[in-house]
């Protein structure tokens, strides 16, 4: 496996760009770690398949270097960075079995049969394929020839890293969150280095240990899907991750308080941004409470989602979400308080910490 240095790498698909908005993926400089299972996540056009191509060698970065264990593999291809794909659409071949399909990388490159026989039969087992083995490819699921895809991976054993471009969109559902759980079991148990691509904040968040939040071509923030959710960099991050996303409402700041329309909310210590800047409150509805005590709101929607209820609601002009478990009354004169615990301070999007 190999730990991943992407080294001041920007690119663009036009010849000379004149300025930032001409590139396709913005300055990134991170060091991903060996054996680490990343997760570009994003919406479509934000870059992450760019920065997943620069990674494979399908694409030579305009500016910057790419590091596997120290060695610059900037313009090597990818057969020689020695590194397995997974494409959205599985690629197998339908005229061999599933065991020749998996025997096949390793006899391209002059294995043993002996040793042959003992690597495909342990990816098999791995897979949960042994009941289609002798089975031509042709004719099986689409979720057993991605799990075929998959094996041609991890059947071998020298690969720098695995890379995954949204493996998952043509699986059934059900189906989806068994092979999300496979990986995840498969990477704990080989420590291979994974690098997923997708759009679907699920998948990214269950698969992997540092999840990737691109928009527009940049990093917004690397972190543990606990980081996201309670501390998003990026106002975008919040809206993106959780269902119902982050409550953002505009607010001006005074010392340890912030206004909302004619409210105050206590903060956890003084904030300090620019006098220009855009100042906005983050709040999780999870964070939002009803309370006798608290701020009058009015709720405009409630929608049932089984276990639990969205509650929907204006507060100072501003729409929140909050959320209810299931048998939670909601008060005939509602009132909400956030727990400062789960506030953030945004000046231009970016979070800005608070003093003590």
């Amino acid at each position: 496996m190999a730990r991943i240095n992407l080294d001041h790498i920007r690119h663009a698909y036009s010849p000379n760009p004149q300025n930032e908005d001409d590139y396709a993926l913005k300055e990134v400089d991170h060091v991903w770690d060996d054996g680490g299972a990343y997760a570009l996540l994003g919406p479509s056009g934000c870059g992450k398949t760019t920065l997943l191509n620069i990674i494979s060698g399908l694409l030579v970065p305009s500016e910057g270097k790419i590091l596997f264990d120290g060695q610059d593999v900037t313009h090597l291809n990818t057969q020689d960075r020695n590194i397995a794909q997974v494409f959205q659409f599985p690629v197998v071949y339908d005229t061999m079995s599933v065991f020749d399909n998996l025997a096949f990388p390793l006899r391209n490159r002059g294995m043993g049969e002996s040793d042959v026989l003992k690597r495909v039969n342990e990816t098999i087992e791995m897979l949960d394929l042994g009941a289609w083995s002798k089975r031509r490819a042709q004719g099986l699921s689409a979720d057993l020839k991605q799990k075929i895809s998959l094996g041609r991976g991890m059947v071998r054993s020298d690969v720098n890293a695995i890379l995954f471009d949204e493996p998952l969109t043509v699986i059934d559902p059900h189906m989806k969150w068994q092979l999300r759980s496979q990986l995840k079991l498969l990477h704990k148990q080989f420590s291979h280095t994974m690098v997923y691509v997708t759009h679907d904040q699920t998948e990214a968040l269950t698969f992997a240990d540092k999840v990737v939040v691109m928009l527009g071509g940049e990093i917004l923030q690397i972190g543990t899907p606990e980081d996201l959710f309670e501390r998003p960099s990026h106002t975008f991050v919040g809206y993106f991750i959780g269902s119902p996303g982050m409550n953002v409402l505009p607010i001006a700041l005074e010392g340890a308080s912030a206004h909302l329309g004619a409210q105050a909310i206590q903060l956890s210590g003084g904030v300090s941004v620019q006098p220009s800047a855009k100042v906005e409150m983050g709040i999780r509805p999870e964070y939002i409470h009803f309370d006798p005590n608290g701020m009058d709101v009015a709720i405009t929607k409630v929608e049932d989602i089984g276990r639990e209820k969205i509650i929907r609601a204006q507060l100072e002009g501003s729409e929140i979400a909050l959320v209810l478990n299931e048998n939670e009354p909601i008060p005939a004169d509602p009132k909400v308080s956030f727990k400062g615990a789960g506030i953030n301070i945004y000046a231009d999007d970016w979070r800005v910490d608070m003093g003590a």
